[in-house]
């Protein structure tokens, strides 16, 4: 008698849990959050972060060179055209401004890609000829190709 006691008290508890949103007016909010990532970041995000992969796939021999090119070369094509995506986003969202800040960001962002100069760790574009990241220190990688990507 008591297990079944305890069987419907635990019921009970179950049903109020999953309606309890419901008795107290809780609702979500269907304006978009200022931290949600954009399509076209998110774009951006999924292209740097492929790169990362295919150097370290490179650099630990997992790839041959000619792989390593032709992968490097589509996705920093990916990831160029997402940034040009992201800075369309934010002239329209801006009324067709977009900062000086933004649009320095992104250029660095384009040449350290053709350059290959993007740390591998952090992400962070170096200038040309850096021979270590400047925002985390990470030595970087010489590589031969500078025209290809």
């Amino acid at each position: 008698m008591s297990l079944l006691i305890a069987a419907v008290a635990l019921a009970g508890c179950i049903v109020l849990y999953v309606l309890h949103p419901l008795l107290t007016g809780g609702s979500a909010s269907m304006e978009e959050d200022h931290h949600e990532l954009t399509e076209a970041q998110h774009q951006k995000r999924i292209a740097l972060l492929g790169l990362r992969d295919v150097e370290y796939d490179f650099h630990a021999g997992k790839l041959d060179e000619s792989d390593y090119r032709r992968l490097k070369k589509g996705l920093a094509a990916e990831a160029l055209q997402a940034m040009e995506s992201e800075s369309r986003e934010l002239r329209e969202s801006e009324g067709g401004t977009l900062s000086a800040e933004v649009e320095d960001e992104i250029e660095a962002l384009r040449t350290s890609l053709r350059e290959g100069t993007i740390c591998h760790e952090c992400g962070e574009p170096n200038p040309r000829g850096s021979r270590f990241c400047g925002e985390c220190g990470t030595g970087l990688s010489v590589t031969r190709e500078t025209t290809d990507a």
